[in-house]
This record gives structure tokens, C-alpha cells and sequence, in this order.
């Protein structure tokens, strides 16, 4: 069996790093995803999807050294389920209102900021990815 997400979205909040016990790094951050369309009475809808993404290894230590807030990214990894439930993991806000959450386990990540906002290569990309450091750019 295989599975395969690919996001691109902008981060919501800067990376937090930690470690595991065996002293592996784990990089931590939150990113949204956007949707708009227009529905059958010609309003245009917005959609914004929040994802919970973890980076381990090297590529967790660039990325919390070189992402921030704001800073829109490529993650390609696969879906975390909550094992309590199979699904998102969901959660009551402060204002009550009950939202749920996405984790995604990144196997790879693309920085797609210009270099002006101080990520990225040459180029204005750099990739990450488990035992390689560069690949090709993305064609879009």
C-alpha cells in the first residue's frame, strides 16, 4: 500500500524543534492550505484547511532554522491519523466551537518563498528530503 500528500501553503506560526529520547531532532509547525471557488449563486467561497506537520532528522533542523511564519512551503508526506478515532484529531477551541486538525508526517520539503523573505536557495527554492539534499524543481 502507498500513500502520498503533496500541500503547499504558507506557514501559521514559526517551527518549534525538540528532541526525541534517542536525540533525534523533530521540527514542528503549523501551515494552511487555501481554497477559493465560486458556489452556484456566483459567491465566492473561501476554504482554509490547517495542517499539523512534523520534520524529523537533518531536514528537521534546516527547516526550523530557515522557516517562519508566513513563509509558504511544499510538503510532501503522508497523513497521520488520531488513533483514538481514525480520523483528524479534533479539539474544542477557547470560543467553543469544536474544530479538528490534520497531521502530516513530511518526507520531503520545498521552500518556496522568494529568497528576499530569507529562505531558499540560489534560486529562491531549497529542497528537503530523507537522505538528499536537492532535487529538481517543481515545473509550476
Amino acid at each position: 500500500m502507498y500513500q502520498n500528500l503533496v500541500l503547499v501553503g504558507r506557514l501559521g506560526r514559526d517551527p518549534e524543534m525538540r528532541y526525541m529520547p534517542d536525540g533525534t531532532p523533530v521540527t514542528s509547525f503549523s501551515m494552511a492550505t487555501d481554497r477559493a471557488y465560486n458556489d452556484k449563486n456566483g459567491q465566492l467561497v473561501r476554504e482554509t484547511t490547517w495542517w499539523r506537520v512534523s520534520v524529523f532528522g537533518k531536514q528537521a533542523e534546516t527547516a526550523n532554522q530557515y522557516l517562519s511564519k508566513g513563509k509558504m512551503v511544499l510538503v510532501e508526506g503522508r497523513l497521520r491519523a488520531d488513533p483514538k478515532t481514525g480520523g483528524p484529531q479534533v479539539y474544542t477551541r477557547q470560543d467553543g466551537t469544536v474544530g479538528a486538525s490534520f497531521e502530516v508526517i513530511a518526507n520531503a520539503i520545498r521552500f518556496l518563498s522568494p529568497k528576499s523573505e530569507g529562505t531558499g536557495s540560489v534560486e529562491g527554492e531549497e529542497t528537503l528530503e530523507a537522505g538528499a539534499q536537492h532535487e529538481e524543481q517543481v515545473p509550476f
